[in-house]
């Protein structure tokens, strides 16, 4: 079990810590050998590797509920790969695995660490979007937070990201009246046409996303799934119904920005509508992913999920699909494929 000395293992890693919108200059690329596994190890070549909005974070240096990542160290993130060597008895050459590991084209890691995929349930990359922690968020935020009842009006933010479509397909699954705000025509038009969604608005070409949401939900919001924050919540929180719900996903439009995003003051309006607006990360139902898992493998099976990838080539490549992801470029799930399957 060795491995040829001449492979190289590139690897990606933070070079400084970005002020703002992060440049390929906060990245730098590292080449080693190959490690080799020991007792209990598996090399995992990468095959697919994901990048997410909550990676920014983790970027500066300051205090949340995840470490930040270190300088001049290794990038980590959602990966699939395929065991190439294993010295561990849970796993054999050629499984397909999944887990969040380096950005690197090969990861030595324990075999316990990482969880083999079944690639006859769907297509590898769904289980780092639709089957993976964005569709896991989808499901977990919406439905224990956001508990839709039939005949709700749902309005999801950044609806055409990873999670948020996913979010409005729940919600029509459950029944509800769903509105979808993105950043283009194409998106809007896709999550009508194509996932069923009742109303979209153009977030970047509705001068007033107040009036815009009034005509798309005349009887106001009961849950509004907040994935950017910003003027578009600000918008929403204005409408809600009594006993609203906000899952608090994510504020990607504050990520890159330096002022302290100020914005208006919500206690007054959450206590007249007696809404609820909750946090939540991922992890927080770790002990749940395989209920989460159950349920949107069946709906996808049955034709009542549909998810997008938008896949970048080439392990070069990563640092700026991460970029796109600040400049609304992707439609759904953005991965890249560093190597064959």
């Amino acid at each position: 079990m060795t491995l040829n000395e001449k492979l190289k293992n590139s690897q990606i890693l933070l070079a400084k810590r970005p002020k703002g919108m992060p440049t390929k200059e906060n990245f730098t690329l590292k080449n080693n050998p190959v490690p080799q596994p020991e007792e209990g190890e598996v090399l995992v070549k990468t095959i697919y590797l994901s990048v997410d909005p909550y990676m920014r974070g983790r970027m500066d240096d300051a205090k949340s509920y995840v470490k930040p990542f270190e300088l001049n160290e290794m990038i980590y993130g959602g990966i699939i790969g395929e065991v190439i060597l294993s010295d561990s008895d849970q796993l054999d050459v050629g499984d397909k695995v999944i887990g969040t590991l380096g950005w690197q084209r090969y990861n030595v890691i324990q075999g316990s660490k990482v969880r083999k995929i079944d690639e006859t349930i769907a297509p590898l990359t769904a289980h780092l979007s639709v089957l993976g922690l964005t569709g896991l968020t989808a499901y977990f935020g919406l439905l224990d937070i956001g508990q839709p009842k039939e005949g709700e009006t749902v309005v999801v933010s950044g609806a055409a990201g990873a999670v948020g479509m996913i979010v409005g397909q729940i919600a029509k699954i459950k029944g509800a009246r769903v509105v979808g705000i993105a950043g283009s025509d194409e998106k809007t038009t896709y999550l009508k046409q194509k996932l069923g969604f009742d109303e979209t608005i153009n977030y970047k070409t509705s001068p007033n996303m107040e009036q815009a949401l009034e005509k798309a939900c005349p009887n106001g919001i009961d849950i509004y799934f907040d994935n950017v924050g910003g003027p578009i919540s600000d918008a929403a929180i204005n409408l809600l119904n009594e006993f609203a719900r906000i899952p608090l996903c994510g504020a990607i439009s504050s990520y890159n920005r330096n002022d302290g995003d100020l914005g208006p003051r919500i206690q007054t309006k959450l206590i007249k509508s007696r809404g609820l607006i909750k946090g939540f990360i991922i992890g927080d139902y770790a002990d749940r992913f395989s209920e989460g898992i159950r349920d949107l493998s069946s709906w996808l099976a049955e034709g009542k999920l549909k998810y997008e990838e938008n896949i970048v080539e080439g392990f070069e490549n990563v640092p700026e699909a991460f970029l796109g992801l600040f400049k609304g470029e992707n439609l759904g799930k953005q991965l890249i494929k560093v190597d064959e399957e």
